[in-house]
């Protein structure tokens, strides 16, 4: 059965490339996955493997010509589909034999019954490395802000062993089996990067008295995994096995196996620059082909695209030798303000940025909120203007739905969110963190009042979780503490606004036909233009700005 050969895709944004070379010729019988030429991309010179076997009968480009992707290159005369099945049998066999290591016979393998109630007691099962695992979500580094133990501790499995300053929190990095520290490879101030061997550890598995068989053959299979490398030389070049408490923290394919593809397609995938460990396997056993190699380069091309459709192409300008002018101390950034720092220059980058500005009076509400301030002390809060301000913009979120929303410029669509989770600025001293108060259409004001004090304090202790700090819908930042008339807040990306407060001060307000002293609080609302305008914008802070002047409205439309 004649079929065409056509250039496949080969990786992210290539289109086409010049034939540096073909390696086959018409008439030759070739294999599933056999080079049959090297193309030159704008990006390096790959290997194209066919995707079936058969005859050649006709070549239709040669050296030096340019091809597109889609266009047919070469003509095969296909086996039978029948020889093409059986040779899959052997060749998945091979591979299995390649990526694995020898095993004992089964029948050694299988637990022997013993009687119960047998002594139990531990062995070292070989030092092992401890990696960075991975700690949430786009997190591929951080800072270590303290060692827990000491060599020659004896650890236990979920104790801690050292406390990673992250983007904005800082976390405590369990251990995942028992044993004793044996070498600690890192120091404080150090960055460490999610897989770098941090510690080694003289593991624990528990076995049974001597000269019986364990009971059941998990522990074994563990005890071997931990001493496999020293028992036996890895294929390919790849880490050694490190120990147990990797394997909750890797992807779904942990690093130190030997992914099941073949040799071509290993090739292809390390030419293009795709890691054939993250890639999934649409084969039997979670075989990796050259289409699933494509299908993942495909996935992360619109992935980078879509982050960087909108912003790209900017550079850091290079500083110039400021100690030529006098002297000069240099500091490395914190984690939490390079984190801000990264994350605001691209929100004001990317968001069309507009800020609205509004007073409210709140001579009534400051009245009610000193009147009722020791119910929130006797429940453990405190009642601020910023507590009573989450449940105001709650309410607005419902009535202004365009302001609980996200835009996704990549799909050309708006989210809207049915859930009221608002993020609080608190100033620290390690800089700007956003804790977020979750369901606050489901609390109360003394409740809500409670929580932002917890939270508060968490953040200034740098005891917040990664968690704590996600989810946002929209977000208040109050420097009423501290000063000022009015400023511009910057959009929190994803969200679409935030409102900046700022503090209160007596004013002459002419009312009922004569100036009176009112105590109006300046509110200034920054907003994503691309989904809100200017008329929204000025209606949801006016209704704020009312709800304040009179809560009842907050049970009326709210």
């Amino acid at each position: 059965m004649a079929v065409e050969f056509k250039l496949p895709e080969l990786g992210e944004n290539i289109t086409s490339g010049t034939i540096v070379s073909l390696q086959v010729k018409e008439g030759e019988t070739i294999a599933n996955d056999q080079v049959i030429m090297e193309l030159e991309t704008d990006k390096a010179v790959i290997e194209v493997p066919a995707d079936s076997s058969g005859t050649i009968t006709k070549i239709h480009v040669k050296e030096g010509d340019e091809v597109k992707v889609g266009q047919t290159v070469l003509t095969i005369d296909a086996v039978a589909q029948q020889t093409k099945e059986e040779s899959k049998p052997a060749e998945a066999k091979a591979e299995k034999e390649e990526a694995t290591l020898p095993e004992k016979p089964q029948e050694e393998k299988e637990p022997v019954k013993k009687a119960p109630e047998k002594p139990k007691s531990k062995k070292s099962a070989g030092v092992v490395d401890f990696k960075v695992p991975e700690l949430g979500e786009n997190i591929e580094s951080g800072t270590v802000a303290g060692i827990l133990v000491a060599v020659g501790d004896s650890i236990t499995k979920d104790q801690g062993l050292f406390e990673l300053e992250t983007d904005k929190a800082v976390a405590e990095v369990p251990s995942e089996l028992d044993g004793v520290v044996k070498e600690i490879l890192i120091k404080e101030g150090d960055q460490v990067k999610v897989g770098q061997v941090v510690l080694k550890i003289s593991a624990e598995t528990v076995e049974e008295s001597p000269g019986e068989e364990p009971s059941a053959p998990e522990p074994a299979e563990k005890a071997q995994e931990a001493t496999r490398p020293a028992a036996a030389p890895r294929k390919e070049t790849e880490a050694p096995v490190t120990q147990a408490s990797d394997q909750e923290f890797r992807k779904p394919r942990p690093a130190v196996e030997l992914v099941p593809a073949a040799p071509s397609v290993r090739r292809f995938a390390r030419e293009i620059g795709i890691d054939i460990s993250a890639v999934p396997g649409s084969g039997p056993g979670g075989r990796i082909s050259i289409e699933d190699v494509k299908r993942y380069s495909k996935s992360l091309n619109t992935q980078q695209k879509a982050s960087q459709s909108v912003f790209q192409g900017f550079e850091a300008e290079a500083l110039p030798d400021f100690s030529k002018w006098g002297e000069i101390e240099t500091k490395p950034m914190n984690k939490v303000r390079e984190t801000t720092a990264k994350h605001l220059s691209y929100a004001w980058a990317t968001i069309p940025h507009v800020t609205q500005h509004d007073k409210a009076d709140i001579t009534v509400l400051e009245k009610l909120r000193k009147q009722f301030a020791s119910k929130a002390e006797q429940a453990g809060g405190k009642l601020t203007v910023t507590a009573i301000l989450l449940k105001v913009i709650e309410k607005a979120l419902k009535i202004f739905p365009q302001f609980n929303a996200s835009v996704d410029m990549a799909n050309k669509t708006i989210i809207y969110k049915k859930y009221y989770h608002i993020g609080v600025a608190v100033d620290t001293e390690r800089g700007l963190l956003v804790p977020v108060v979750r369901d606050v259409d489901k609390k109360n004001i003394i409740r809500l009042s409670v929580e932002l004090s917890e939270l508060s304090q968490k953040a200034r202790n740098r005891k917040l979780s990664l968690e704590e700090m996600q989810g946002g819908n929209f977000s208040i930042s109050n420097l009423g503490g501290i000063g000022g008339t009015a400023f511009t807040p910057v959009v929190h990306s994803p969200e679409v606004a935030i409102l900046g407060v700022s503090r209160a001060a007596m004013e002459p307000v002419y009312m009922d036909g004569e100036f009176q002293p009112r105590l109006m609080m300046p509110l200034s609302l920054s907003y994503d233009h691309r989904l809100i305008d200017g008329a929204d914008a000025a209606r949801f802070l006016r209704w704020v700005c009312e709800a304040l002047e009179q809560p009842i409205l907050m049970s009326l439309e709210g």
